[in-house]
C-alpha cells in the first residue's frame, strides 16, 4: 500500500511536471479559411501577443476548404497536448453541424478556450456601382440576376447572404469562394455584383474608396461606420453577429486550456490589440472555457432552427 502510495504520488508530480514544462515548443494556430480574412486576422493579431507571453512562437497554419470543416477536422484529430489550437467560427463550429448532412469531426472532438472577437457583416458594392442604397440593390436584382460571392459555404457571410436573400425577395446567384480574401479580390474586379462579408475584411475597401457600404448586420450602427445604416434601418429585418474564437482538441489538459485563456485574454486587453480590434469595428472576447462552451452551445442551437427554416442542406 504505501508502495503504490508512493507510486501515485510520483506519477502525479511527474504529471504536474510535464504540465509546468508546456509550452516548451512553437504552438500552431489552425485558421480553417483562406489569408486575409476575419479569422486570419484575428488568429495573428493574437499570436504575436500570446507568444511573447507564452514565451514560445505561435505558427498561424491556413487550411481552407469543405466550408472549414478540412482545418477544424485536423484539430479535431491532433493529439490533446496544447500544440495545436483552432481560430475556430461560427461556420465550421456551429452551423456546420446543422448545414452538413455528414462532418468528419463532432461537436465533442473540440473545447473551448475563449472567444477571440466578434463583428457584424457588412453589405458592399464595389464604388463604381450605380446601386446607392439596400433597396437600389433590391430594385436591380428584380431586373436581371445578380452574382453574389461570399466567403466559404456555412460560414456567416454565406448564411447572411441567404437570409438577405429571402428576406428580400429577390433570386441571386451565390458564388462560393474558399476564404474573404479572394471574395474580396471579386469584388473589387467587379466579377460579382455585391458581396456580405465581415466587416474587418472589407473595412479597408470601405476606407479606401472602393467599396461603398450599403448596410450593416449589427442591432446597432458601428461607430467605425456611423453613416451606414443597420439592415432593419434599411427595410430588411435581419440580425448577425459573427464571431471567432479559440478551441483544443477535447482531452487537452484543463491546466493548459486555462494557462491559454489567461493568456489570450491578456493579450485582448492590450492597448495595441484593443486599437486594432476597434479598427475593424469588432469588440473583444475573452470569456472563461466553460462560458464559451456554453455560448457555442447555444450558437449550435440558434443556427440549427435557421438552417432548418431555410431549408439548407449540403453533402
Amino acid at each position: 500500500m504505501l508502495y503504490q502510495a508512493v507510486m501515485a504520488l510520483g506519477l502525479g508530480a511527474l504529471s504536474l511536471s510535464a504540465h509546468a514544462q508546456w509550452p516548451n515548443r512553437p504552438i500552431t494556430i489552425v485558421v480553417p479559411a483562406a489569408a486575409g480574412g476575419t479569422t486570419d486576422i484575428a488568429a495573428r493579431v493574437l499570436a504575436e501577443k500570446m507568444g511573447q507571453d507564452l514565451g514560445t512562437s505561435i505558427v498561424v497554419e491556413n487550411k481552407a476548404g469543405g466550408g472549414g470543416g478540412i482545418g477544424t477536422a485536423q484539430v479535431a484529430r491532433a493529439k490533446p497536448d496544447g500544440y495545436n489550437l483552432l481560430m475556430g467560427n461560427i461556420g465550421p463550429v456551429a452551423i456546420n453541424f446543422s448545414l452538413y448532412k455528414k462532418l468528419s469531426y463532432k461537436a465533442s472532438d473540440l473545447r473551448g478556450i475563449t472567444n477571440v472577437i466578434s463583428v457584424p457583416n457588412i453589405l458592399v458594392v464595389h464604388a463604381d456601382s450605380p446601386v446607392r442604397n439596400v433597396q437600389d440593390l433590391v430594385k436591380l436584382a428584380h431586373s436581371r440576376p445578380l452574382n453574389v460571392a461570399t466567403s466559404g459555404v456555412g460560414q456567416s457571410p454565406h448564411m447572411s447572404s441567404e437570409m438577405f436573400r429571402q428576406k428580400a425577395g429577390i433570386d441571386v446567384n451565390l458564388v462560393p469562394f474558399p476564404g474573404a480574401a479572394p471574395a474580396v479580390t471579386a469584388l473589387l474586379g467587379q466579377q460579382v455584383d455585391y458581396m456580405i462579408d465581415n466587416l474587418p475584411s472589407s473595412m479597408p475597401h470601405i476606407k479606401g474608396g472602393k467599396f461603398r457600404a450599403l448596410a450593416i448586420t449589427s442591432a446597432e450602427r458601428s461607430a467605425q461606420l456611423p453613416d451606414v445604416p443597420t439592415m432593419t434601418e434599411a427595410g430588411i429585418p435581419m440580425q448577425v453577429t459573427a464571431w471567432f474564437g479559440l478551441l483544443a482538441p477535447a482531452g487537452t489538459p484543463d491546466a493548459v486550456v486555462q494557462q491559454l485563456q489567461q493568456s489570450a485574454h491578456k493579450a485582448m486587453q492590450t492597448p495595441e490589440v484593443r486599437a486594432k480590434f476597434a479598427a475593424l469595428g469588432g469588440v473583444p472576447g475573452g470569456e472563461s472555457p466553460a462560458q464559451y462552451d456554453q455560448f457555442i452551445a447555444q450558437e449550435r442551437q440558434r443556427w440549427a432552427v435557421i438552417v432548418k427554416t431555410a431549408g439548407l442542406s449540403l453533402e
